[in-house]
């Protein structure tokens, strides 16, 4: 999934975390996110 940049991804991820969005799409943003090695925002 190299399809978002790496802003778009951590910002995609910050947005369904905060309005509590399906499960496996966090999981899924957050595994791309550790794959590319990007630190997470905390909260």
């Amino acid at each position: 999934m190299k399809i978002m940049s790496n802003e778009m991804l951590v910002a995609a991820y910050r947005d369904a975390k905060s309005k509590g969005q399906d499960a496996d799409w966090i999981r899924m943003l957050q595994s791309e996110v550790q794959k590319r090695g990007l630190n997470l925002p905390k909260g």
